[in-house]
């Protein structure tokens, strides 16, 4: 999420062509490889061989670490039919310009492994890194997102018993169905829900895994997706992971802080996530979130302020290297605690998207979407300075590659 929400601007219709030639490089692309590609399937397994006679001797259980080291990179070209003046899009993050070839993120890793210790050091840049680290806290000399937007995690970790973990540093947020990196989610852009709630958090945590079907976290944050702090009591929250069959999981996370400066009447902010994840076959998987908050003394009368969103999302595999989906979504903030249009009207908005996946070749990924989103008020600018409409479409295509 970013604190500081930029204006984009609504629909023009000399933008149709280009919104053609993606949506039709899109389709072209699913019918070629679901023509040749086909259905295709497994390779059966090789005839099990003789039973060796001896017995084996047990395998030595291996005590050291091992290091091993990657990159990603994304790149996109986003077209927002409000055709925003200063090029940046409003609201979302990802993609956060207009008419322009960028890269979303790109970032390289260090992960160490090993049975007692553990750890990540991921460096990152582009736009998204911009956008959602503008609102980072800068109080002091040595704070604020000059350095911390760069750190995409620096985590260690030590465990303490066979299913008990503990881990501190940056790292990504525990909220949420979606991620911060594109290739791990299911559509290419992130939802409303994901884009206003914590990305990343900085503190630490303990994660237990009494069983393989149940994870739980607890976490001591230093607050709200920040860094830098600006006051003094930590935030906590916690998350539980639950894998009820092959086919379900179900998840429950929350939040709880003060998000109010020092100095100042506290304003807890309280934040629940509730998702499920299913998967039908092995063409179909569903997924969805429902997410509530509440804060104290946020409404213009001083009381407490209320806010909701959902997303669905519905993925079919056309193909062994094509995919669709499809998702529907609702934001609403009305007493403008996370979404601040700088309007009297607050952020009600519907929306919804359609994208094609195509993995031509292993670790590259080509994903091209369109999304549309209708709110309750005029609260998107428009091209012309100070007109605003109840629209917003845009379409994005996007080229990542796994290193």
């Amino acid at each position: 999420m970013k604190s500081s929400l930029r204006q984009p601007p609504a629909f023009l219709s000399e933008s149709t062509p280009i919104l053609t030639t993606l949506l039709a490089a899109g389709l072209v692309t699913v019918f070629v490889f679901a023509d040749n590609a086909a259905f295709a399937q497994e390779p059966p397994p090789p005839a099990a061989t003789a039973a060796v006679a001896t017995e084996a001797k047990p395998a030595a259980t291996d005590t050291k670490p091992t290091v091993t080291f990657g990159a990603f990179v994304d790149g996109y070209y986003a077209w927002d039919f409000d055709r925003p003046a200063t090029f940046d899009r409003a609201y979302t993050t990802q993609p956060a310009r207009h008419a322009e070839f960028n890269v979303n993120l790109a970032f390289a890793e260090a992960k160490l492994d090993g049975p007692d210790v553990r750890g990540r050091f991921a460096v990152q840049f582009g736009t998204s890194v911009q956008a959602n680290y503008a609102g980072e806290p800068h109080i002091g000399h040595v704070s604020g997102s000059s350095v911390s937007q760069y750190i995409q995690e620096a985590s260690i970790g030590y465990k303490i018993s066979p299913t008990l973990w503990v881990d501190g540093g940056i790292f990504f947020a525990h909220t949420g169905l979606e991620g911060w990196i594109s290739r791990d989610n299911l559509a290419y852009t992130r939802s409303l829900i994901a884009e206003f709630s914590p990305y990343y958090e900085a503190g630490v945590k303990l994660t237990w895994t009494p069983s393989s079907a149940v994870t739980a976290q607890l976490l001591v944050l230093n607050g709200w997706q920040n860094i830098s702090n600006y006051n003094t009591p930590p935030a906590t929250g916690i998350r539980v992971d639950y894998v009820a069959s092959p086919l379900l999981t179900l998840s429950y996370d929350n939040f709880f802080g003060d998000v109010a400066a020092d100095g100042v009447p506290a304003q807890y902010r309280l934040y629940h996530d509730l998702i499920a994840q299913i998967t039908l076959s092995s063409r179909w998987q569903l997924a969805g979130t429902f997410s509530l908050g509440t804060q104290s003394r946020s409404t213009p009368d001083g009381k407490t302020a209320t806010w909701y969103g959902f997303s669905v999302f519905a993925k079919y595999k056309v193909g062994p290297r094509v995919s669709l989906v499809a998702r529907l979504e609702r934001y609403a903030d009305p007493d403008q605690v996370i979404v601040m249009t700088g309007l009297p009207d607050a952020f009600r908005t519907n929306g919804a998207s359609l994208g094609v996946d195509v993995t031509p070749v292993p670790r590259l990924l080509w994903r091209t979407e369109l999304r549309g989103f209708r709110s309750d008020a005029a609260v998107w600018p428009l091209h012309r300075s100070g007109d605003f409409g109840k629209d917003d479409l845009f379409a994005v295509t996007s080229l990542a590659l796994t290193f």
